[in-house]
């Protein structure tokens, strides 16, 4: 029995690591610390420091100790994505980790931003692109006052 478990937690692992990396960007497979940079078609991997185009930057709204859930603490977070180029932004992924504890692990924690089962965040359908020189926040409100690692996983010119 204890082998068998050990093998499920193996199993439950690997599962979990080859779910996000590598991940198909054209013909290319990116790894972890790297961007699926697709400039009118052209997919490439690049660094994620050479990934200049876009940026995300975090700020917190509050923070706060709700006494009808157990006396936990939860914070709110705005997420913004800015394009920084003269051409719109068409798609954009991020990928989370377990650092995104969405308080009631459900949609309503998460808004302006479309959760994927696989934890990718990508942009809602009323918000189909960027434009050039703009930025377009989202928001959460997680477990804790840790921030979550968000990375660009991939954007779209």
């Amino acid at each position: 029995m204890r082998s068998i478990l050990i093998l499920l937690s193996l199993l439950l692992t690997i599962a979990f690591a080859s779910a996000t990396f590598p991940y198909q960007c054209g013909p290319h497979s990116c790894q972890f610390g790297q961007v699926c940079r697709i400039d009118k078609g052209v997919c490439n991997c690049i660094p994620i420091n050479d990934c200049h185009e876009v940026s995300l930057s975090t700020k917190v709204i509050g923070t706060w100790v709700d006494g009808s859930r157990g006396n936990k603490r939860f914070t709110q977070y705005d997420i913004t994505i800015t394009n920084n180029l003269n051409t719109n932004i068409k798609q954009i992924y991020i990928d989370t980790d377990y650092t995104l504890r969405l308080r009631d692990h459900s949609n309503t924690s998460i808004w302006n931003v479309n959760l994927l089962p696989n934890g990718i965040l990508t942009l809602p359908s009323y918000q189909p692109s960027i434009n050039a020189h703009a930025s377009f926040t989202f928001g959460f409100i997680l477990e804790g006052t840790q921030p979550a690692n968000l990375n660009v996983l991939s954007v779209s010119f």
